[in-house]
């Protein structure tokens, strides 16, 4: 059994910044790809960036510049630092990862922190 859990949402003002954590926990073998999702209300879910074992980096276009991802893999950790946040920011964000356990591998999937950009 394999349970990413998330914290460091919350509300923040247009400019602002936050930093969210998510961490693997479990029955680990090997974490081959950590990162992030986020959900807006009324629109689909999109990748926001990526971390791969291979080092490779996918990140969103429209957060380029702004928000960076990194992984601590001793930790089985991901994290994603979000500044100059725009309101259009605004969503759920869901860690994701590709692990696998001695018998399976899949996707698992964090259960969402809300981020709002407002003032």
């Amino acid at each position: 059994q394999v349970e990413l859990v998330e914290s460091g949402g919350g509300l923040v003002q247009p400019g602002g910044s936050l930093r969210l954590s998510c961490a693997a926990k479990g029955s680990i073998h090997e974490v081959y790809r950590m990162g992030w999702y986020r959900q807006a209300p009324g629109k689909e879910r999109e990748l926001v960036a990526s971390n791969h074992n291979s080092g490779a980096t996918n990140i969103l276009d429209s957060v380029k510049g702004r928000f960076t991802i990194s992984r601590d893999t001793a930790t089985n950790s991901v994290f994603l630092q979000m500044n100059n946040l725009k309101p259009e920011d605004t969503a759920v964000y869901y860690c994701n990862g590709y692990i696998a356990t001695k018998t399976s591998g899949m996707d698992y999937w964090g259960k969402g922190s809300l981020v709002t950009v407002s003032s």
